[in-house]
Formats: structure tokens, sequence, C-alpha cells
């Protein structure tokens, strides 16, 4: 929300600086995102006077300028603004001085042969409005030489982000009341004057709806000049907050909505017909909104219609056929309070944003009706003139407020804080909270305080906690070791979350960088990882683009190295631990924790020695793949590579360069390779691109006792012995099978076992290939015999056989 701080002043009485507001309102937990100085963006403008104005030697549509700028000899200035003339006063732009619409400085020039010292300036090219047929004419009273930014009464304007809790605050007023509960000022109070009806409301005003609408209030002003200028001090201070002055009625209730948080509307009462009515809509009712779209109704939302139909979303946005134009001069003004629950529905189901439902959806201030339509009505007839009839109220909004039981110890037990019971009351009270009934017993002070009713985020004691806790500053809270039990700590990470921690020392150790990506993916890019499981489609997203909950990692990634490739990053090494949305049988969401690596792009540089620069290839996911679940503690020497039909990784992968890795035949623990060519289409990346996914969840538990400690070491007495062998096997033949066998073979004595050759060509068999394995064996408390030696070698050689392989003579 944005607010000058000229507006906040209205409210406050403070002679704080725009340091000190900024740094009290993040205090109490508004946090400033920005402060924006108009005076800056004028410095370099000031007032003027023309004194001559002649025409272009060289341009039919220039005009030559003498201009005054209060010091010094007048400047000669070209100008192409029809109402430039003699005599008149305006904003000049100095050479050095940028202009705020374009960003562009000022010099020197000469134009069409002429020269020119600056630029008179118009409404738009200083962002003070949308004019831009003309150049700014002053009042003739505008002191000449005169800064504008001075002269404007530029004030500095305040970015704030106000949380979903605190609908209070959605208006200039409500920041001010927390302010001057801080300490910072003086709250002034709007008290609006009640205004009397000459003649009864000659519309009939109900609600038919009082569960969505419990109360509408309404009356009319007839004989209205909506043609009159809206006052500066209201231009200036709608135009601080980002709304684009409009026409005198319409900006009366936008500055109603952003000054005191209670969003209204206007009715050109010319285009109603019959009695305006709060009601259901129909099903396939439509109605064209002041966006310009039309929308289709159903009978779960409630609008405001006449017997012509809907004219109004009720508590969204207002209807195009019914809004009040430059020729309207009778107006219906309504204030109602609408359920905030059925906004928020209602809102999500057509996709339509608004300030006002922003509004509306969390909560406004019930008791606010009155004061409101009076305050509206005040301003219109000041500045638009006309004759207000009585005011009908329809229904009645909530006007039980909640009582909460409070104790001032809490504030020391919750908030851990001690905060005198003086000051507890004073902050309660100038927030508007009611102290009533205060009873002392067992030693303990008890309140009974009245929550204002527009205080919806207020629900029990915790909350009053945190409101004097908020006021009273929460940088005051010291920092307290919490009590520490005697002995050694337990350990307090899960199981799995330790396993995350060692797997993200072992991915940046391995030369990998972390990434956090979105959980949320378009909808094409994650169907493209369902492999036929449904996804999860937010309906109301963030943004299009992240609709659907993720079901793999490897997107979000591919993304990421993307752009980085886009902005000419060589390579990409990137890694994620995150979760997989999948849709459990039930129905409910059932996540799984997953590991995701992407390497892409250039995997070592050109060098002299290389040649070309190398790229990543599946051995490298594969690499990964193994070191990272070994860092998990899964049993990788036990662990299968499948590929092909029934054991790939799945479309995604480029099925001659993938695979699983299998713990049994269907316990999956990752898949990794080279992702396909219509995958890497459809991302937009160029590669080649391989992926590593480890699914966490399937990793086996550790065994054991459970304890943290490790064993000691105690390295072998004897040292291992070596054995070379060479098999011919089938070329379709996994090394990798192979050398799980011969492992396998005597589990007590082999301890390891390595390729260090594969060969296929002269000398060996068609349809055949050449595998060459070390194999190492421990001796335990004795030295192996020749013929302990020949029985390893004969169970190695007969797994061997098992795979389809011979022994090489």
């Amino acid at each position: 929300m944005k607010f000058s701080l000229e507006w906040l002043k209205y409210f406050l009485e403070t002679d704080a600086s725009v340091e000190e507001v900024a740094a009290m309102l993040n205090r109490i937990g508004h946090e400033v995102e920005g402060i924006d100085d108009p005076a800056q963006k004028l410095d370099g403008f000031r007032v003027a006077e023309v004194l001559t104005a002649g025409p272009h030697p060289d341009a039919d549509k220039l005009q030559v300028l003498t201009v005054d700028t209060g010091e010094g000899d007048p400047l000669q200035v070209v100008c192409g603004a029809p109402n430039a003339r003699a005599s008149m006063k305006g904003v000049l732009g100095l050479p050095g001085a940028v202009v705020p619409a374009n960003g562009m400085e000022l010099r020197k020039s000469a134009i069409r042969g002429v020269e020119s010292n600056g630029m008179m300036c118009s409404v738009r090219e200083l962002e003070l409005g949308d004019e831009h047929d003309g150049i700014i004419e002053l009042p003739a009273d505008a002191p000449v030489g005169q800064g504008f930014a001075d002269y404007h009464d530029a004030s500095p304007v305040f970015d704030v982000a106000i949380t979903p809790d605190r609908p209070d605050c959605m208006g200039v007023q409500g920041i001010a009341r927390d302010l001057a509960a801080a300490g910072l000022g003086t709250f002034k109070p709007v008290e609006p004057s009640v205004i009397e009806g000459a003649v009864p409301c000659p519309v009939e005003i109900r609600t038919d709806d009082a569960e969505g609408c419990p109360a509408f209030y309404g009356r009319v002003i007839r004989g209205v000049d909506n043609k009159a200028a809206t006052p500066e001090w209201m231009r200036r201070r709608l135009l601080a907050a980002g709304q684009r002055p409009i026409s005198a009625i319409v900006d009366i209730t936008n500055y109603l909505m952003l000054a005191f948080g209670r969003p209204a509307h206007a009715y050109d009462l010319g285009k109603l017909s019959g009695p305006v009515v709060a009601r259901r809509a129909r099903d396939g009712e439509t109605v064209e909104a002041l966006n310009e779209k039309t929308y289709t109704l159903d009978d779960t939302m409630t609008v405001i219609a006449d017997d012509n139909g809907v004219h109004d979303i009720a508590g969204i946005m207002g209807g195009e056929n019914s809004g009040v134009t430059e020729a309207t001069t009778d107006v219906l003004l309504e204030i109602a309070y609408f359920d905030p629950a059925r906004i928020g529905v209602t809102g999500r189901k057509l996709g339509l944003a608004s300030d006002a439902r922003t509004r509306f959806e969390r909560g406004v201030d019930p008791a606010f009706l009155d004061d409101g339509l009076a305050i509206m009505t005040s301003l219109i007839q000041r500045v638009c003139g006309g004759e207000a009839s009585e005011v009908v109220r329809a229904g009645s909004p909530p006007a039980q407020p909640m009582t909460v039981a409070f104790e001032p110890d809490l504030v020391r037990r919750l908030g851990g804080i001690d905060v005198g019971e003086e000051e507890q009351l004073r902050i309660l009270d100038a927030l508007d909270f009611e102290i009533g009934k205060k009873v002392i017993g067992d030693g303990a002070t008890r309140w009974d305080v009245t929550v204002p009713l527009r205080r919806h985020d207020v629900e029990g004691p915790a909350d009053l906690v945190e409101e004097v806790v908020r006021i009273h500053g929460i940088d005051s809270v010291q920092s307290v070791a919490l009590p520490r039990m005697e002995g050694v700590a337990r350990p307090t990470a899960t199981p799995l979350q330790a396993m995350e921690r060692k797997l993200r020392r072992a991915a940046a150790a391995r030369g990998l960088d972390e990434a956090v990506t979105w959980s949320f993916l378009p909808v094409p890019h994650a169907d493209h990882f369902a492999d036929g499981n449904a996804l999860w489609v937010l309906e109301n997203p963030i943004s299009e683009d992240m609709k659907a909950m993720r079901l793999s990692l490897v997107p979000g990634l591919l993304a990421a190295a993307k752009r980085n490739a886009d902005r000419g990053a060589a390579g990409s090494r990137l890694f994620e631990i995150g979760r997989r949305y999948f849709r459990a049988a039930d129905g409910s969401s059932d996540e799984k924790p997953t590991l995701g690596v992407v390497l892409a792009g250039e995997k070592a540089a050109r060098a002299w020695a290389t040649g070309k620069a190398s790229p990543f290839d599946a051995y490298d996911a594969k690499a990964e793949a193994m070191a990272l679940l070994e860092a998990a503690g899964a049993p990788v020497a036990n662990l299968m590579v499948m590929s092909g039909e029934g054991g790939g990784a799945g479309d995604q992968f480029h099925p001659g360069q993938s695979a699983t890795l299998r713990l049994g035949p269907k316990n999956v623990l990752a898949r990794f390779g080279a992702l396909h060519p219509l995958t890497l289409k459809a991302f937009d990346i160029d590669g080649p691109v391989v992926a590593v996914e480890i699914f966490l969840d399937a990793i086996p538990a550790k065994k054991g006792s459970g304890g943290f400690a490790r064993p000691a070491y105690s390295p072998p007495a004897l040292q291992p012995v070596s054995r070379d062998f060479a098999f011919l096997v089938p070329s379709e033949l996994a090394a990798g099978d192979l050398l799980r066998a011969v492992r396998g073979a005597d589990k007590k004595a082999i301890v390891d076992a390595r390729i260090f050759d594969v060969f296929e060509g002269q000398g060996v068999p068609e349809g055949k290939k050449s595998i060459a394995l070390e194999v190492i064996m421990q001796p335990g408390d004795k030295s192996f015999t020749e013929e302990e030696l020949k029985a390893i070698s004969d169970r190695v050689v007969a797994a061997a056989a098992k795979q389809g392989a011979e022994l090489r003579g």
C-alpha cells in the first residue's frame, strides 16, 4: 500500500522525519518496501514565466519562447505545445534535469536550427497525471524561480507491505493509529458531520441475501456536477497511492477506500430501474464489469442488481453499464458490509482481483457504514454540489464485539518481555481496545478486553500479547538462552533430515551448486514429467506459469539451467533436495522427498591438451547418482543397473543413454541419464543435458542400534591379495551385472572388485566383448593358502559363468 507523508500527517500530528517514520513502521510490523521522494525526480524543474512567444522560422507547429527563470537573463526555449503563450506561467526543465516519464536528460540543443535551453513540461512528462495536450499552466501568483518540487508540495511516498491479518491498516488512518500508539505522534481521528437528508430516498434499497450482504446502506444525491475538478490535494494523494484520477465522484470513492480502508460505490441513478437489491446471482447471469470484461455468474455469488439485471459483483467490481460519467447529475451512493468468505470464493471463481476485493475478503470495519457514507456525502457536496436524500439502511452489520479475558502477566510469559500494566493499558487504549472489568485474585490481575469490530485478527489472549509486544517494540525482547538439559544433548533431527544434510554436504563437495526452485510448474512442463500420474492443479495459482504441483525436480532445475545459459553461463551443475507431490489413492496429497541433479553445458572448457570443450554424458550422471547414494547410506554394491523396456528411466530420458538403479527388481532408488531430445525441445534448452533423480524415501533405513557413534577403525593385520580375471561375455551384458556377480562370489573373502579394461575387436569373437576385472581379497587372521586362493578363483569363475561369461585362456 502506498501513501504520502503529507497524507499520513492528515491523520497523525507528528514532526517525525521520513527515516523515523520508516523505522517505526518496520518496528511495529509494517514492512516498508520502498520510499520514493518525488522531490528528487523534480530536481532541476522550476516555475518559469513565458515573456514572449513567436513562430519557429523553420517549423509550423513549433514556437520559440523567451522564458524568465527568476535569475539571470531570460532563456530561449523551443516548444511545440499549442497552449504556450506570452505571460503564462509553467514548469521549465533546465539542462541537466531528467524527465521523470521517460528518463531523458535535458540538455542545450538546436531544434530545427534554433537553440533551446530546456523544455516546458506537460503533466504527463512530470508523472503528475495523464494530460499531455499542452504544457502545465500555473496560477498567475506562482513565484517565478521557485523549485517546482517546493511549489507543488511534493511529499515522500511510502510503499508498505500490509500483512493479510491487518485489513484495518489498509487505509492511511489505520497506519496513523498504529504509529500514534507506538509514540510517534498524536492520532487525529476524523469526526464526520451528520448530514440529514432533505428529501426521502427515491429508490428502494434492500438486501435479499442476508448471509452474503448483512447490511446495505445507501442514499441519493441529486444535482451533482461531475465535471467539477477533483481538488488538487485529493489528486496528489491519489497519485501518491498509484491511483489515476478519473472524475470527481469516482475519485472520492477511491479516496474513501485508500484513506479509511472502506470500499464504496456510486451508481448513475439515471441508469437504474426499480429497486436496488443485494441478492444472489442466478445461474448464467452475466455482467460487464468496469474492466470491460464480461463475467458469467452462478447462484453462490452476491450481486447488486435492479429490474434490468446485475450492476455490481458485490464487494469486487462495479458494472460498466451503471457507472458515473461527466454527464451524471444524480447518483446513488452504496456502502455495504459483505461476507469476507463469500467475496473470496467469488473472486477466485471469476479470477477477478481488485482493491475492493482485497479489503472485503480480509474484513472491513462493520461499524464504519454510517461514518463512511457521511464522509463520502460531505466530499461530494463540497466538490460537486447536490442535494442529499435521507439514508436508507437495509439490514444490519455484525455489531457484537468480542470480549477477551486477558491476564497482563501473559505478556511476560508468552512474549518474553516485562511491560508494566500501565503501559499495557496505554497501548491497548491507543489501539481502541476497551478495558472493562478488572479482577484481582489468586495473585493475578485479569481484564475483560473488548475488541474493536475492525480487528478481525484478534481472537484470544495471545493476540493481545502480540499487540502489546509489537507496539512496545519487538526489538526490546532480549535474547535468552533456553534452559539446557543435563548430559549430552540428544539429536533432534529425524533420520530423513540427517540424510538430507549429509547429501547437501556431499553434493556441494562434488562441485554441485544447490538450487531452490518453485514447487509449482507450468502445466505442460509438469505434464511432461507426469509418467501417467494425475497432477495437482491449483485453482488460485500465483500465476498461470505456476499452476501445477511438480511430480519431478528436473523441470525446475532445467529452467534454472536454461536461465543460466541464456545469461552466458558455459555450464551448470545444479542440485536440489525437495518434495514431489502425488495424488494418493484416497485423494490426499502424497509428498515424496527427492534429490534432483542437472548437468548442462560444458563439463570441461576447451584447452590446448583436450581441444574442444567436453559435454556431460550419461556416465557423469551415473557417477553422481552412485556417489550421492553412497553418501545417503544406500548399499551401492548391491544395486542393479536396469535399462530398456520395463527398466528404463522414463520417456523423458534418452532410451539408449539412461537407466535406473534398483535394489531388487522393483525398488527403484534412482534414475539417471541423458535427457531425450524431445524433452530438451519442450524446455527450449540446448543439449546434451544429463539428469539424476534419487528417491530418498526408497532408500532402506540402516540397521543397527541407532546410535550415532562410529565404530572404532581397526585396520586389517594382513595385506590384501589381488587377482586379475579376463572374461568373454555377450556384447549386450551390462558390465555392472558381471561386476556384481563377481563381488558376490565370496562375500567373506572378496572385499572389492573393479573393471579395468573392456575390449571389442580383433581377437574377440563377434557378438562378444572382453571384460577384465581386478578382484581384491582380504585375509583374516592368517594368510591365504594356494588352495584357498584357487577355491575363491573357482567361485569367481562359476559366478561369472551364470552371467554367460567364460574365462579367457
